[in-house]
């Protein structure tokens, strides 16, 4: 979305696709899940008083439309990529088959993981730690506005700590709003480490890949 108010922001999406283009020149096999909420967020249709399951699939459908224009501005710029959707439209993209997944993958073809989870009740965040440990992920990388998981809001409290590294059990006991529980479960269970960093950031992709600090590892307790 960008600095609009709504839809897609066409530099942030030329930003994103010259961060996964650097990505795929240093040979990283990567998977994509994007959100929906540039468009429509089922949480706050269902607070308004939508259905709850009608609001989420409204939601799943707008991950499917970021998720086509994202492929359409990297295969502009030369790179392969599959969008796979957990909801089934054989017109605009494959429907998600793990086994599917990991030969596109194995291929060097990016693979964007549309539709969420394809079930209301679940997040992007879940949705993003479900395909990440199917496909056997080393790290889910959460791009977000700020630098890393903090106490507080930044945007609105200024004093708020930002932590560098944690725990799954820290974050889920101080409720630290990073990713829904069942997502920081999920991750807890595959032995999944988690980094949130920024992803407004021009090169903070690679440089995560190239093992520079930054944002915030949760992982494991050492």
């Amino acid at each position: 979305m960008g600095e609009e108010g709504f839809g897609i922001s066409p530099k942030i999406m030329s930003q994103v696709a010259a961060e996964l283009l650097e990505v795929a020149a240093m040979g990283v096999s990567c998977g994509v899940v994007i959100g929906g909420g540039n468009i429509f967020r089922g949480v706050k249709g269902a607070a308004e008083g939508m259905d709850r399951s009608g609001a989420d699939y409204m939601g799943m459908l707008a991950t499917v439309l970021n998720s086509l224009a994202l492929q359409d501005a990297l295969e502009r710029r030369g790179l392969e990529t599959r969008v796979m959707s957990a909801l089934r439209m054989t017109q605009v993209a494959e429907p998600y088959i793990r086994r599917r997944a990991m030969r596109h993958l194995d291929k060097g073809r990016l693979v964007i993981f549309a539709g969420g989870t394809g079930n209301p009740f679940f997040t992007t965040d879940t949705a993003a730690a479900l395909r990440a440990a199917e496909i056997g992920a080393e790290v889910l990388l959460k791009g977000t506005r700020v630098d890393g998981v903090y106490d507080a809001d930044p945007l609105t409290e200024p004093a708020a700590k930002r932590f560098t590294e944690l725990t799954y059990r820290e974050v889920l006991q101080k409720g630290l709003r990073v990713m829904d529980a069942t997502a920081i479960s999920l991750a807890m269970e595959n032995q999944l480490p988690i980094v949130v960093f920024n992803l407004k950031a021009p090169g903070n992709i690679g440089r995560l890949l190239r093992g520079e600090p930054v944002g915030t590892t949760i992982r494991s307790e050492s």
